[in-house]
């Protein structure tokens, strides 16, 4: 990705060998995430923009946050992975020595909080480069979007060679956001009302995460008919178009009583969004902001009389909340026992040259999720 709105380019780039700390991968699936789509000039700035706030600039950039992979080399140091070994991708780094790793809130690793700055997270310089030298960034340290790439061992997660790593790469990012927002934040128990407001991968994997959870009812709220459709074949039991037929749906199943989580999880968060979040919300409840807003919005309109005297909870969630090396596993065995469905996220499987097709189905509400796949058959 050369800028801000640009397509995406296949390219031949220049790959160093892994140094210390780090491990060299082959890449076998990457899932297309719309909030961390740095081609969105909502949730990402051009190089001047970054160059006149002194942060380091963006482009040009090696795609992709989401993805599986087999080991090919590890550097020195390195003793957790060895060649062989399959893993998935985390775009939050977990470090282990820091007051948050150390404290069991890995996703809040100091490491993975530069997550969006250029160069590796071991010494900052550069292993990918153009063909004239140029350092490349890696999205989230990772660049899932390569055939080959260089990572921190600290962004990776090793898994059991058994699992399929096309679908196991959707639990680099969008499953545990998603289902993490429901179990780790709003704290579903069996019984409750949930809703979740945009149905895309993230949306889906909540949805999930409330039928798993024992919701009674779980309310699937998307302008897209199709991702509609799809949310009640993860466990959806109600739908609406919008946050408006929704207040209302709500209101009516639960006799006024509201839903005890909300979960909003759009492709961006827009500021009048918390405040119907919040409409939604029960005395006591909790409302989470999964999804991403543009760079550009600093505040939101709310009720806070309502928020204040109803006791209700506002929160915000990265990676749902939830520890890469020790959820990732607990989730591809909910997968393994049937009872986590990730196939049937996958709607389309794309190959890199069309990459800018899945991106096209992605923005035109085709998908739950498309994968790109590297050395496989692709199914579109």
């Amino acid at each position: 990705m050369h800028g801000v709105g640009k397509p995406w380019s296949v390219e031949e780039f220049e790959l160093d060998p892994p140094r210390a700390g780090e491990v060299l991968l082959k890449n076998v699936a990457a899932g297309m995430c719309h909030p961390m789509n740095t081609s969105s000039p909502e949730t990402s700035a051009p190089n001047d923009v970054m160059k006149s706030m002194g942060m380091p600039e963006m482009f040009p950039l090696i795609g992709g946050h989401e993805g599986s992979a087999v080991v090919l080399e590890v550097g020195d140091g390195v003793s957790e992975f060895q060649p062989g070994d399959h893993v998935v991708m985390s775009f939050v780094a977990s470090c282990g020595h820091c007051r948050w790793c150390a404290s069991g809130t890995q996703y809040l690793c100091d490491a993975g909080s530069l997550t969006m700055v250029p160069g590796m997270p071991t010494d900052g310089t550069f292993r990918h480069h153009t063909l004239s030298g140029q350092g490349l960034g890696h999205l989230s340290k990772v660049g899932a979007f390569a055939e080959h790439t260089v990572v921190a061992e600290t962004s990776l997660v090793k898994i059991d060679p058994d699992i399929p790593l096309t679908p196991a790469a959707l639990v680099a990012c969008a499953v545990p956001t998603g289902f993490g927002s429901v179990t780790n934040r709003a704290n579903v128990r069996s019984g409750d009302t949930v809703v979740v407001v945009g149905c895309g991968g993230i949306g889906t994997s909540a949805v999930q995460a409330a039928h798993i959870s024992g919701a009674a009812r779980i309310v699937a709220v998307d302008p897209s008919e199709f991702k509609r459709t799809s949310a009640t074949r993860f466990g959806a039991t109600h739908t609406a178009a919008s946050t408006e037929e929704a207040i209302d749906l709500v209101r009516d199943i639960t006799r006024g009583v509201m839903a005890d989580a909300v979960v909003l999880s759009p492709s961006l968060v827009h500021s009048d969004l918390p405040a119907a979040g919040l409409a939604m919300t029960r005395k006591g409840g909790t409302c989470v902001v999964t999804g991403m807003s543009p760079q550009t919005m600093t505040s939101i309109n709310i009720n806070m009389q309502d928020f204040t005297l109803m006791n209700k909870t506002l929160c915000g969630t990265i990676l749902g909340s939830m520890n890469p090396r020790a959820d990732v596993p607990k989730l591809l065995e909910l997968y393994s026992s049937g009872i986590l469905k990730l196939d049937e996220m996958i709607t389309n499987t794309y190959s890199l040259d069309q990459i800018n097709d899945g991106y096209d189905d992605l923005r035109e509400d085709r998908n739950i999720r498309g994968v790109v796949v590297f050395d496989q058959e692709v199914t579109r």
